[in-house]
């Protein structure tokens, strides 16, 4: 196995992980080889993904992807198979609730997109759907953020649409 792009990622970014040892997370990586593909799968899909956080009390380390715009392996994507199914015309290739399952990793929530927020500047030009509340999503819709104006923003669209510039950002705990 080879984590050379990790390790080399991690260490050109400490400021997002302060405290935390490669060594550790390399480590806990080994023992859970299902986790080293869903990472895989986000680096594959342009996600960038680097850990971002340690979690004394689960005793995982989180990834999220750090790319600085969308991954692009995962945009044009609607938000689930409900509104997939529902498109009569022009369907996207896939949904990203089915395709997040499908990598082995979360999307991120609202909270968490402001938590990566304050490690960069992501999203500047383009826009990522974010986990939607259930409330919002059994009315038709789904939230997605972005980064203007110096500004984090959480907007809504309708579940079923889907842009070249919006994909989804993703969580992995190892």
């Amino acid at each position: 196995m080879s984590f050379n792009r990790y390790e080399q990622r991690f260490e050109k970014n400490m400021n997002r992980h302060k405290g935390v040892e490669w060594d550790k997370v390399q480590a806990k990586l080994e023992a859970n080889p299902e986790k080293l593909w869903s990472l895989d799968d986000m680096e594959s899909t342009g996600g960038e993904p680097d850990v971002v956080a340690y979690d004394n009390q689960r005793d995982e380390y989180v990834f999220y992807d750090c790319s600085a715009e969308s991954p692009k392996g995962r945009r044009s994507l609607c938000y689930d198979r409900e509104a997939l199914d529902s498109r009569k015309e022009f369907k996207p290739a896939n949904s990203i609730i089915d395709m997040a399952a499908d990598m082995g990793i979360d999307v991120l929530t609202e909270e968490q997109y402001r938590e990566l927020q304050q490690l960069g500047s992501f999203d500047t030009k383009t826009s990522s759907w974010l986990k939607t509340p259930a409330d919002v999503r059994r009315l038709g819709g789904a939230i997605f953020g972005d980064l203007r104006y110096s500004r984090v923003f959480i907007y809504h669209n309708g579940a079923d649409s889907y842009y070249a510039a919006r994909g989804f950002r993703g969580a992995l705990r190892v």
